[in-house]
């Protein structure tokens, strides 16, 4: 298995997987690896990189919401999913405004946020090829369930923010970036490594047979947990330091060189 996250990893910075990684992949999968793309993302924005990537043929999976869902892409069936609890949302929209920041999360096939003109809240809707829709009243409006919401803003008031929703959040949520701008708010021991974990025993496939590549601090778990954990060049210091092999940049075909070298 090779589990793959998307955004600084798989794709590159136009959002697009280039002919050399999709060819290796293709290559792989008819080898008889399987592919998981891991991503924070929802679901509809991971689904048409899954149709690229013929995963539906080849029997591979969606890890959506860092680890929130997972969906057998073969049958379309969710085999995994963890809800947000409503009673928490109103308090991640209180102190996200109150840091002067916003908050998102996914509805249908489109985002809601507290405020659509806002250039994080703009770059996750380019992400995922997504609409915006803006709730003035974003906790009243809301219809549930949802599996995460999103708190975007500056890097550093950002990360004061982190920590003190980790402190005060502690055993209820957890709390993590995927960048520098984006916190993910997720039900409680919810991230990669873990759905991974469960994917694999439902499976039968070992973790010294599984391949993890990354870039965020939300891949670090799993580049940990992995079998051979891949951190690509672009990734920060401290998730290069708990990989065992750094890859080419998301910019120069990173995963391909990964598959080439370990797979092919």
């Amino acid at each position: 298995m090779i589990v793959l996250d998307l955004d600084g990893t798989l794709t590159n910075e136009k959002k697009e997987v280039t002919p050399r990684t999709h060819d290796a992949l293709i290559l792989a999968q008819q080898r008889g690896v399987r592919v998981v793309l891991a991503s924070g993302r929802p679901t509809f924005g991971i689904t048409p990189l899954a149709h690229q990537l013929r995963l539906s043929e080849f029997g591979g999976f969606i890890l959506a919401y860092n680890g929130g869902k997972v969906i057998d892409c073969a049958t379309g069936d969710t085999i995994f999913n963890q809800e947000l609890s409503p009673s928490l949302v109103p308090l991640l929209h209180d102190e996200a405004r109150a840091a002067g920041m916003e908050i998102l999360t996914y509805q249908g096939e489109g985002i809601a946020a507290s405020k659509k003109a806002n250039k994080y809240v703009l770059h996750e809707a380019f992400i995922n090829k997504m609409p915006v829709v803006e709730y003035s009243d974003f906790v009243g409006q809301l219809v549930f369930p949802i599996n995460k919401c999103l708190i975007v803003g500056d890097p550093k008031p950002l990360h004061a923010l982190e920590l003190r929703l980790v402190e005060k959040l502690h055993g209820q949520l957890s709390v993590y970036r995927s960048a520098g701008f984006f916190l993910e708010c997720v039900p409680l021991g919810i991230e990669k490594a873990q759905s991974l974990g469960r994917l694999i025993s439902l499976l039968g496939i070992e973790r010294e047979e599984v391949i993890a590549c990354g870039d965020g601090y939300n891949d670090k778990g799993m580049i940990e947990f992995a079998g051979l954990g891949v951190a690509m060049a672009n990734a920060s210091t401290e998730v290069q330091d708990a990989a065992d092999y750094i890859t080419f940049s998301n910019e120069e075909d990173g995963v391909a060189h990964v598959i080439e070298k370990f797979i092919l």
